[in-house]
């Protein structure tokens, strides 16, 4: 349905012209009502436009909290980690340190020996602490601290190396007395006890009732455990690193050849087998071949667990 038209009629009194204006009535409603509605649209999209904005930025401080919290939990986890990897090189640093008399027995040793024991771990327990600052971002704190873990990873298998190596050998350092007794003779040179001569004596001499104990002086494999010449009874120990003792003259043996045995084992037992004027130990130690004074090595401890 057409809309209604008007005509307004305008005379000139003194001309008598006149002029006719013809127009629509829903144009002008409509143009009159967009006039009205205009301000409340304004307030309308004024209103809309700060609500919208304000749920947006609520949205991303939800999604920031959000991140925030996988960086807290991420960053907590390699924090515990590093806690927890400096404790195991603490404790490593502990186990590295040795009491003074073993660690002169090691001293005593020959370098291409004392060498295979692993370098020292001093300040094996320094923290590596990294340069965070309060204006570090979450992602530079964790790539931080992951750093750091990696750091004490690597630097934990170089000390937990050093220490098992250096342990290993403590461990095979002949360093006790094989018996108790008393010593009668020493390393070197002496005159012969059948002969009288001038002889080299290449070990010691310790002098026991017969059926004395006979201990390990270092954890080792037995090599031989059978009678052999002059020594009598012997028991040969092969402890590695290059070191290997002998223990002669025994009236029986307590261990086999290939058995494992650890320092303060029963080996055997004092008698007087072989070339001996009386019950006694002969004992020795050999570096690399070499035969050196046991005296040295001696860490002034008990053959007694």
């Amino acid at each position: 349905m057409s809309s209604r038209r008007y005509t307004i009629v305008v005379a000139d009194p003194r001309t008598g012209a006149t002029r006719q204006f013809t127009f629509r009535v829903r144009p002008i409603a409509a143009a009159v009502l967009a006039v009205l509605c205009l301000p409340v649209l304004l307030g309308f999209a004024l209103r809309i436009g700060p609500a919208t904005e304000v749920q947006h930025l609520r949205a991303s401080n939800v999604s920031l909290e959000q991140e925030n919290s996988s960086y807290r939990e991420a960053t907590g986890a390699l924090a515990a980690q590093i806690e927890s990897l400096q404790a195991a090189i603490n404790d490593l640093g502990v186990r590295a340190k040795l009491d003074p008399a073993s660690a002169r027995a090691i001293d005593k040793l020959p370098p291409q020996i004392r060498n295979q024991g692993g370098t020292s771990v001093e300040g094996a327990n320094a923290l590596l602490t990294p340069e965070i600052t309060v204006a570090s971002s979450p992602e530079r704190v964790f790539n931080m601290l992951q750093s750091v873990l990696n750091s004490l990873e690597g630097h934990l298998n170089l000390v937990r190396r050093s220490v098992e190596k250096r342990e290993a050998l403590l461990n095979a350092t002949p360093s006790i007395w094989p018996i108790h007794g008393w010593l009668s003779a020493g390393f070197g040179m002496r005159p012969d006890p059948f002969t009288g001569d001038a002889d080299f004596h290449p070990g010691l001499d310790i002098s026991a009732e017969k059926g004395t104990p006979i201990r390990a002086t270092a954890a080792g494999t037995v090599e031989l455990a059978a009678p052999s010449g002059d020594y009598g009874n012997l028991v040969v120990i092969n402890h590695g690193f290059g070191l290997v003792t002998r223990y002669g003259h025994m009236s029986k043996f307590a261990v086999w050849q290939g058995q494992q045995v650890k320092r303060g084992d029963i080996i055997g037992y004092v008698g007087s087998t072989g070339r001996a004027t009386g019950p006694h130990l002969h004992y020795e130690i050999l570096a690399n071949g070499r035969l050196m004074n046991p005296l040295q090595l001696l860490a002034g401890k008990s053959a007694q667990d």
